[in-house]
């Protein structure tokens, strides 16, 4: 029996399952135990953040498949939206898909890239290494973006890393090879806007291929199952994104579910979390919910701590489902527990001679992150053949020898009653009676921490300055600690942190702001592409 036979009898048995409410059940796994998630929002609205993530702060985001081959687009954004791009934009794409090679759809299109796709100079225990070395504490790999292709061994798709392209199982492998490290592991999912990806519209319930996709599908029949088979939310649809994410789940025992935000939840008439939305959708939001409570219970059956992302500014579940997170996000306040998926530079797929953030940017947003309750997700975007961008393993590899030095203000670590003070730069963490102040810009002058006004001498049992060896002078003033740096400091770089050990527990709980619509407030919105939106116009 071939995989695209299988694949059909895995649909069709999928399709004719019972209500979506009674299939979030894995009968090999459920025994007769009691399953903690009943199916309901509210049920998974009670689950526990991991200590492994609230714990590991940070985490590696790999976007990379067939779109890495090309490592291309016209002006700023999201090179891995590349494939869409040829499609609705011809005008800019058709001519540089013709002097690269030499023809463009329907004769040439993203299925025939598919070949240089290769990973012939990937390593996935060199990869494993690099991360465990940087300080990773968990990596999450593209296991599908919106391109219909499969980097798992699917037997779901002809269209994976096993059957074409690198023929080997890129999620497999590196699962293998992170959790040898002890690192945890979560393939990631973005299928959701596949429906629009390749169609004439976009975020919407029905829509059709656009023409050079179709005449593709019409010359290559095989093509549907990577540019569709559906062009719509049809329960056709919506029943293999199910079915592909428990392939995953059931071959790779991911310890966090991570999916990219639904447009479609607030578009073409559908206000889902208001109670409005189209039946399609409607299904749409049953079957994921269904899929979100077996990936609970099957964690719970296996004695797993496993968790999921809710993804974008309106959120994909209603809240305390999972971290709150958006891409390149940046909360000004401590908020309930989030993420930030971040980039180095404008893209998230590789794009060649892509603009990078500075060392001292990146790690300066790790720490204003992680003091306000996230976590930094930090992405790289390798080549096609598997490849890391040098510009993106410095940047780690900065990264990591800051963490060396400063991992106790970080790992483990929990906010204070502040996050920031503006006067020296300050950011703060806490772990159990230890407060950390990050000084964010080289403190070579005294400065006074104004949120400990009222402490006294007796309870600050000790002041240093981690990695160096001079001992730092301090003192109680009416306006708080006073800090006087030593001359010498030490081996760290772009961030400096001073612990204090006190004789109270420093973690201020009530110091969050709970509600996610207040604390997303101010934050810069960036679009579906990569693109700032609402950014002034250069003059």
């Amino acid at each position: 029996m071939n995989k695209i036979t299988l694949s059909l009898i895995c649909l069709l048995a999928f399709s004719q399952s019972a209500s979506p409410l009674e299939t979030h059940a894995f009968e090999s796994n459920a025994g007769a135990k009691k399953q903690p998630y009943d199916g309901s929002w509210e049920s998974l609205q009670k689950m526990p953040v991991p200590a492994w993530f609230d714990d590991g702060k940070i985490g590696i985001f790999i976007h990379w498949g067939p779109y890495s081959a090309i490592g291309y687009r016209k002006g700023g954004g999201y090179a891995e939206h590349v494939p869409k791009l040829f499609y609705a934009d011809p005008k800019n794409y058709y001519p540089y898909m013709k002097q690269r090679w030499g023809a463009h759809p329907p004769e040439f299109g993203y299925k025939d890239i598919i070949p240089e796709f290769t990973a012939e100079n990937w390593d996935p225990d060199a990869w494993a290494e690099l991360f465990e070395e940087v300080g990773a504490k968990y990596v999450v790999l593209t296991a599908e973006h919106h391109d219909g292709w499969a980097n798992w061994d699917s037997d779901l798709t002809p269209w994976n890393a096993v059957d074409k392209g690198p023929h080997r199982d890129l999620v497999g492998d590196l699962g293998k090879a992170v959790r040898k490290r002890g690192l945890k592991y979560a393939p990631s999912y973005h299928r959701e806007r596949h429906t629009g990806f390749f169609a004439m519209e976009k975020y919407v319930v029905h829509s059709e291929p656009r023409p050079d996709i179709a005449e593709e599908i019409r010359r290559v029949p095989e093509a549907a199952m990577l540019y569709g088979p559906e062009f719509s939310y049809s329960k056709a649809f919506v029943d293999d994104y199910v079915a592909r994410w428990k392939e995953i789940q059931a071959k790779y025992h991911p310890d966090m579910l991570w999916v990219d935000d639904f447009p479609i939840y607030t578009r073409d008439g559908n206000r889902v979390r208001n109670g409005k939305a189209k039946p399609e959708i409607k299904y749409l939001d049953d079957q994921v919910r269904g899929m979100i409570t077996d990936f609970m219970n099957d964690g719970a059956a296996r004695g797993q701590e496993v968790y999921c992302n809710n993804k974008g500014g309106n959120r994909n579940w209603p809240d305390g489902v999972g971290c709150l997170e958006k891409d390149n996000l940046k909360l000004k306040v401590i908020g309930p527990k989030w993420q930030s998926c971040t980039t180095f530079g404008s893209s998230f797929g590789y794009k060649k001679g892509d603009r990078y953030k500075t060392v001292e940017s990146v790690i300066h947003e790790m720490i204003e992150v992680v003091s306000r309750n996230g976590n930094f997700l930090i992405n790289i975007g390798p080549k096609g053949d598997g490849t890391l961008v040098p510009e993106q393993v410095e940047r780690l590899q900065a990264m990591g020898n800051w963490l060396k030095i400063n991992g106790d203000a970080i790992y483990g670590s929990r906010y204070w009653k502040v996050n920031n003070q503006e006067k020296g730069h300050l950011a703060f963490t806490t772990r159990e009676k230890n407060l950390y102040a990050i000084s964010l810009e080289k403190p070579v002058v005294p400065f006074t921490i104004a949120a400990t006004s009222g402490w006294t001498a007796d309870q600050i049992k000790s002041v240093k300055l981690l990695g160096a060896e001079s001992e730092v002078s301090w003192k109680i003033t009416p306006d708080g600690l006073r800090i006087t740096p030593p001359s010498d400091l030490g081996a760290s770089q772009h961030a400096w942190a001073f612990e204090i050990v006190t004789t109270e527990e420093q973690h201020h709980a009530n110091a969050i702001q709970s509600n996610a619509v207040t604390a997303l407030k101010g934050t810069k919105k960036v679009d579906l592409e990569g693109n700032v939106v609402g950014k002034p116009k250069k003059k």
